[in-house]
């Protein structure tokens, strides 16, 4: 089978959890600052969307070369095996970054690269008119970074924490492919109990009931490569297959997510109903003061207000106080806690185990652990 170049994208500080998913899905990987990069069968990209949930796209590399010219930039492009990706009727728009490169003008390198790979295809399909870009979109990126060209096609469409089961949020919501990292940043396993006491519109709840079933993330969405004629739809029909051949929807899970605010938990319960998770996930409306731990070795894992607007900090700070005090009394719990809030671990009462930086968007969070001291079952 053909072999590809492919990119997975991910946010800044989890190149190692998205480099671990490839990895598991049998594929060698390179890691380097905000990507994943390996060399795969063309079947690695329908597993790949389906699969990976903490990478933010996947992308397939066209080429890679040096320019320092738009005449370098324009004859390169044009070099490329561009015909052998996309369709007569293929609809290329072109996308573009440059850092550090001689060719900073980001819209005219859009406009070269435009230009060329309409050149190289009007030449190979026999066209004597313009491209009629009316059939498969096929997302096209020039990166150019110290002055090195990368060529991609984005294969996802919708960026990959787009589930498709968010059918409502709140102010902030945790991105679904930051939740499902913070889920796999644990050692959590479907036999514990895992309890988010801060639930918001039950992205993290979601995400572990998702993982502890083994349900591919993508399962419910559709991606733009799925049009593309170089992929063969078995591929897509085999990658499919795979994951509900793979899926344990046997598996019982003891998850529970908790807000203090009733329309989110209304909205929570809205969105695991759309995620085919209605009856597996409980939802409560209550103040983190009355959680009740029912069970050993649970894991408690939440993004709570990060006390960030005028007036919010002495709030915020009484809530990490108030968890730090309910889970002094169950020491065999593990807690993870990501937050902005500098002050975190005074509050709560407890210097963490371990501190991992992370990015919730653009702000920069810990993302605080305390490994709970397991008692022996039976």
């Amino acid at each position: 089978m053909r072999k590809v170049t492919l990119i997975a994208t991910a946010a800044m500080g989890l190149e190692s959890v998205v480099a671990q998913e490839v990895k598991s899905l049998g594929y060698e990987v390179t890691v380097d600052n905000g990507k994943v990069i390996f060399e795969a069968p063309v079947s690695a990209i329908p597993r790949c969307n389906l699969w990976l949930r903490t990478a933010d796209r996947i992308k397939v590399v066209v080429g890679q070369f040096k320019a320092l010219t738009f005449d370098e930039l324009f004859e390169a492009t044009k070099a490329l095996p561009w015909e052998e990706y996309i369709s007569e009727d293929g609809q290329f728009p072109v996308s573009g970054k440059s850092i550090k490169s001689k060719l900073f003008s980001v819209s005219d390198c859009q406009a070269i690269v435009k230009k060329a790979i309409a050149e190289r295809l009007k030449l190979k399909y026999g066209l004597a008119t313009k491209m009629p870009e009316t059939g498969a979109l096929y997302k096209t990126e020039v990166a150019l970074l110290k002055d090195v060209v990368t060529m991609t096609l984005d294969t996802s469409g919708a960026g990959l924490h787009k589930r498709g089961y968010r059918v409502g949020q709140g102010e902030a919501p945790l991105k679904e492919t930051l939740a499902a990292a913070l889920v796999m940043l644990t050692n959590w396993k479907p036999e514990y109990p895992f309890v988010d006491p801060f639930c918001g519109s039950g992205t993290l709840a979601i995400e572990a009931a998702l993982i502890g079933q083994n349900i591919a993330p993508g399962f419910n969405r559709e991606f733009a490569s799925e049009d593309w004629t170089f992929i063969k739809r078995k591929l897509w029909d085999d990658a499919f297959q795979e994951a509900e051949d793979n899926a344990n929807y046997d598996q019982k899970l003891d998850i529970t997510g908790s807000d203090i605010d009733h329309k989110m938990i209304e909205i929570a319960t809205d969105n695991a109903t759309e995620a085919g998770l209605g009856d597996l996930i409980s939802w409560k409306q209550m103040q983190v003061s009355d959680l009740f731990i029912r069970r050993d070795n649970g894991y408690l894992v939440s993004n709570p207000p990060y006390g960030q607007r005028i007036g919010d900090k002495d709030a915020v700070a009484k809530l990490y106080s108030e968890l730090g005090s309910v889970m002094n009394d169950h020491p065999s719990w593990s807690v993870y806690i990501i937050t902005a809030f500098d002050a975190f671990e005074k509050h709560y009462g407890q210097q963490a185990t371990k501190k991992r930086k992370l990015f919730n968007g653009f702000i920069e969070t810990n993302y605080y652990q305390y490994f709970g001291k397991k008692i022996r079952e039976g």
